[in-house]
């Protein structure tokens, strides 16, 4: 009994999952097109694309990625290898911890505060890239750390016993073995960044600089999570709707693609340890 209610119960959420994934893409991805893919956005007239909020999004997760898996990492391992067991290291992980559950908006109060009020940047790529990096930190470090310490202490133990230094074994087989489930942290971090609205706001604004392949780090910084608010909530084109759809569906996709760019490289790991 128990059995059939477990697999009864995976399968209604499988289906509503799906159910879900159907409801939001048949009416975008089908009308999606090259164009509205490339052109730039309209505020007035019918027809405008998402080009620069799609490069935007792009962008601004590369950065927060590239500041936060260094440092995320980092902090994990040495939380989990080299940090004493002592009260404060404990009040450490309590904070990270909390840092985790904290809402974006906070985040982006913070950048806006960093950013904006006291090195008087406006709102740019540059503050929301690294007030995004910030909201990742706490579950990258959590992730790793976890992970690390998820390896068993026999592949440890037989390390050291072959000689390798303590680095070593990280390097070469702590990391390697918990590399599932740091690639896991990950996805998540990266498909929450995202889709992430409220930091980006608050801190890259809700504009962009009109330009499709905008580099540079001091331009207004929309991306196409707030372009699909922005055009759901404030914007008067007619065709907001199909905007908002097709935006949607792009969205969608593009999250569901990380995944599988993150996680294509374990499988055919895992399959070639199986052959």
């Amino acid at each position: 009994m128990f059995n059939v209610f477990v697999w009864a119960l995976g399968i209604v959420v499988i289906l509503f999952i799906l159910g879900l994934l159907f409801m939001l893409l048949r009416k975008g991805l089908p009308n999606l097109t090259w164009d509205f893919l490339t052109g730039l956005p309209s505020e007035i007239e019918e027809g405008g694309g998402i080009g620069p909020a799609l490069f935007n999004s792009f962008y601004i997760l590369f950065l927060s990625l590239a500041i936060s898996i260094p440092l995320g990492m980092a902090a994990g391992i040495y939380l989990a290898e080299f940090a004493p067991d002592n009260r404060f290291i404990a009040f450490i992980r309590i904070c990270v911890e909390g840092l985790s559950s904290v809402p974006s908006i906070i985040f982006g109060l913070f950048g806006i505060s960093l950013f904006v009020d006291i090195f008087h940047l406006d709102l740019t790529i540059l503050g929301g890239a690294v007030s995004l990096a910030f909201l990742n930190l706490p579950m990258l470090t959590r992730v790793t750390e976890e992970s690390l310490r998820s390896v068993p202490t026999e592949l440890k133990n037989a390390s050291f016993a072959l000689g390798s230094t303590h680095l070593q074994t990280i390097r070469t087989v702590l990391i390697p073995v918990a590399l599932n489930g740091i690639i896991t942290g990950i996805c998540l971090t990266a498909g929450r960044a995202f889709g992430e609205s409220a930091v980006i706001i608050l801190t890259a604004g809700v504009t962009t600089s009109g330009e499709l392949w905008d580099f540079n780090l001091l331009s207004p910084g929309e991306t196409l999570a707030v372009h699909l608010w922005y055009v759901q909530s404030e914007a008067i084109v007619p065709d907001a709707g199909d905007i908002a759809q097709k935006a949607t569906a792009v969205l969608i996709m593009i999250v569901l693609a990380i995944n599988l760019v993150f996680r294509l490289p374990l499988w055919m790991k895992a399959r070639k340890m199986k052959g």
